[in-house]
């Protein structure tokens, strides 16, 4: 039997629906959690929460915003995130309106994104996403909290962020600078050994840091109106690994920044915490919550 949430590791969905929510004034987090336990937790449904709601965990934190040059990486920190994934859109979308509206009293829903999965498994760039992906028992040990014991093992924390992609200022690229922006042929997603420093591969090859930065990633393509892009998620079994990442992304270590930011931009970012689960249900105990 598993202790952490059975949605975290399968591949990425067909669909996706992603909310992200606050606090209202005056509400109790204490009842938000209750509710919370209540639900049923299956393949279809991740829950993450925020700082705001997880003061006990260690190694739970805020996001942090970054800037570096020509580029900067906003904090919108929420307190919780729900993630209802799947094959149909209309039962994705009914059952992320019962959560919303059991929650209604207690909180604002400030971000929803509809993801999809492209072809197999690609960016909307046409790149693959994620192709150094942790898999199997990797997976596990990159993404899920083992060996601490009762209430920790089996939970996980999850970094999300919306990217908005800028197609057309990335169809002026030629097929070699597109290339060597994502460090990677488009033809055959193999990596270059002669691509830039800036190259995104380069930027955030999970064994180049100190220590490594692995991360298990399950981000999602979307499209509203004219906008689109990546809504960014990675798990890991803590937020270290992420952070080293992006602060290399923006160039805090060698000034060097991250060729995603010629043609994209994120608009948000928060860290959340996964509660691993007991019969089907959240394990909020390490919260107090029984």
């Amino acid at each position: 039997m598993t202790l952490y949430q059975p949605g975290i590791l399968p591949p990425v969905p067909n669909h996706g629906r992603h909310l992200e929510f606050g606090l209202l004034s005056g509400a109790s987090s204490t009842a938000v959690l209750h509710y919370l336990q209540s639900l049923e937790i299956d393949e279809n449904v991740v829950v993450g929460l925020g700082p705001n709601l997880t003061g006990r965990v260690d190694g739970m934190r805020a996001f942090q915003s970054l800037s570096g040059p020509d580029c900067f990486v906003p904090s919108t920190q929420s307190d919780l995130w729900c993630w209802v994934r799947g094959d149909d859109r209309g039962e994705i979308a009914l059952r992320a309106r019962s959560i919303s509206t059991d929650l209604s009293s207690l909180l604002r829903c400030d971000r929803i994104v509809d993801g999809f999965r492209y072809n197999r498994g690609l960016d909307l760039t046409g790149y693959e996403d994620g192709t150094e992906n942790p898999e199997g028992q990797k997976a596990i040990e990159t993404a899920i909290v083992n060996g601490i014991g009762v209430p920790y093992d089996g939970s996980s924390f999850v970094t999300t962020q919306q990217w908005v992609h800028d197609l057309d200022h990335f169809g002026t690229y030629s097929q070699v600078d597109a290339d060597n922006i994502i460090g990677r042929r488009l033809s055959d997603n193999m990596e270059l050994s002669d691509a830039p420093a800036s190259a995104h591969v380069k930027r955030t090859a999970q064994e180049s840091f100190e220590p490594e930065a692995f991360i298990v990633r399950r981000s999602m393509p979307w499209a509203t109106g004219g906008d689109l892009g990546l809504y960014f998620t990675a798990f890991g079994t803590s937020l270290s690994a992420f952070e080293a990442q992006m602060r290399r992304m923006v160039g805090l270590d060698d000034c060097v920044v991250d060729g995603l930011f010629q043609f994209s931009r994120p608009i948000s970012g928060s860290h959340f915490w996964c509660p691993p689960i007991k019969g089907g249900r959240l394990n909020l105990t390490a919260l107090q919550i029984s």
